[in-house]
């Protein structure tokens, strides 16, 4: 017997009658993706060398701390040392590298590539309005752009808000926004539905924007207009992330985190020729390259960081625009700490396939992964036990002579590590015109050891759950930009 055809959520009653056919895209593009090869995807087990490097390190460690923990003890303290004074002098070098601005001539209409917006959506239905406002801001020839919303086939919730307000007859003007049902399947991720929707894109470019962005109007002509001037190899473009109406600790510790990372670490790795990892979104891709790198990893739940590794290994670059996309912080931990926990969890799997084959890893991609991704996860990983440790052995310590029993190695990491993030800070809030206070500055060390927890349950996710995606919540936060006229 063939199987049930899978029930579809109904359309609302009162909209079912008038809703028009081309409110949802049903055909494919002619353009396929190519398929990604198994190296390049987290769904493949690490390579015999990965695991032998596990088990090597494992076996060392309790050797070590059954037969010479003493002297185990001081190799993991220099060892942590030394990575977390040089994340700090990478911080303070990148803040003194200056910005290259680059600003090519604007296409005129008649010049502009056709222009594809996707935007994967879960349980979004609240933030329908502000997101569909925001969009529509956006300065582009509405005859040379299509939105596409890919929801998911099992989310009726937020297909039903997409037919009220994308509504051919009560809201004509939007007939260049339409919707991709995602089939349900596994893995339940935003690449595969990313993918989905790729699959059936009309555009020369496409951008991937996320539910609550809401990018300055100006961003796809000046995407446009860089693509234009860049040659063929530079395959993908960045536009830096804002987080707006930052309230609360972990929201104003998150707009500071990415103040850092958009307007000073990004700028800093492409500066010096590195590979640097991509956002979540306010991503710009040629579409041909795009498909021909296999677009993004099902599997992997960082696929932009992902993506940004694999493009280089197949001999395309990055770069960046100026163009930024405000977006709405977590307000508390209980948002904060799933969305951490998957961004740590994918940035481990991203290590783990690129690392998976050597030989062919650029130097400067390789490079530009470990002072990215590596750097990240291992200050995440040991950066609450090392302080824990450090503090709890000076305390012991208190009564020996000299500086209260602080050694000079703990001295100098203290005054450097976060001094030189403090400067990195500063210069990072000017570039992005972020005002931050007394307290947003001091209270920086706490913030990043509640990392350290977010590294816990991503290293536990990783072995249990690997391709679990823990939904970060987005709520409407602040009024969108009139539409463009």
């Amino acid at each position: 017997m063939p199987p049930e055809p899978k029930r579809q959520p109904a359309l609302s009653p009162d909209l079912a009658e008038s809703a028009r056919p081309n409110l949802y895209v049903v055909s494919d593009s002619a353009r396929g993706i190519a398929p990604l090869p198994a190296r390049f995807s987290a769904r493949t087990p690490p390579a015999v060398w990965q695991w032998a490097a596990l088990a090597a390190l494992t076996l060392a460690l309790v050797s070590g701390l059954w037969l010479a923990f003493g002297p185990l003890t001081q190799a993991l303290y220099w060892l942590c040392w030394g990575v977390f004074m040089l994340n700090a002098s990478l911080r303070l070098a990148a803040c003194v590298v200056p910005v290259v601005t680059h600003t090519p001539a604007p296409l005129a209409d008649a010049d502009l590539p056709v222009y594809s917006v996707i935007v994967a959506l879960y349980k979004e239905a609240a933030i329908a309005p502000q997101l569909i406002a925001a969009l529509e801001a956006l300065d582009y020839p509405r005859h040379r752009l299509e939105i596409l919303f890919a929801i998911e086939d099992d989310d009726p919730e937020t297909l039903i808000a997409f037919e009220h307000h994308l509504n051919r007859d009560l809201h004509p003007h939007r007939a260049h926004m339409r919707v991709v049902r995602v089939e349900t399947a596994p893995p339940r991720t935003k690449p595969r539905a990313l993918n989905f929707a790729l699959q059936r894109a009309r555009g020369d470019l496409v951008a991937i924007y996320d539910a609550e962005d809401i990018p300055v109007p100006r961003q796809l002509r000046e995407a446009a207009a860089h693509f234009a001037s860049l040659p063929a190899r530079v395959a993908c473009l960045q536009a830096p992330l804002r987080p707006a109406g930052a309230r609360g600790f972990i929201a104003r510790q998150f707009a500071a985190e990415y103040a850092v990372q958009f307007d000073v670490l990004l700028p800093a790795l492409h500066r010096a020729g590195l590979t640097f990892p991509l956002g979540g979104t306010s991503n710009h891709f040629r579409v041909e390259a795009l498909k021909a790198a296999g677009a993004w990893d099902a599997h992997n739940v960082t696929e932009d960081a992902d993506l940004a590794y694999r493009l280089a290994r197949q001999g395309y670059g990055s770069g960046l625009i100026a163009a930024p996309t405000r977006e709405t912080p977590p307000p508390d931990t209980r948002t904060w700490l799933p969305q951490r926990t998957r961004w740590l969890k994918g940035h481990m799997q991203t290590l783990l396939v690129h690392t998976r084959s050597l030989r062919d890893l650029p130097v400067m991609t390789g490079l530009g992964l470990m002072l990215s991704l590596g750097m990240n996860v291992f200050s995440a990983l040991f950066y609450a036990p090392f302080v824990a440790l450090v503090l709890a052995g000076r305390l012991v310590n208190l009564l020996q002579p000299g500086l209260g029993g602080m050694a000079i190695p703990d001295l100098i990491l203290l005054i450097c590590g976060p001094g030189f993030a403090q400067i990195a800070l500063h210069g990072a809030a000017r570039r992005a015109g972020l005002h931050l206070s007394l307290w947003d500055r001091l209270s920086l060390p706490v913030y990043w050891g509640l990392q350290s927890f977010g590294a816990a349950f991503a290293l536990y996710q990783l072995v249990m759950r690997p391709f679990h995606w823990d939904k970060t919540e987005h709520l409407p936060a602040e009024p969108a930009p009139a539409p463009a006229s």
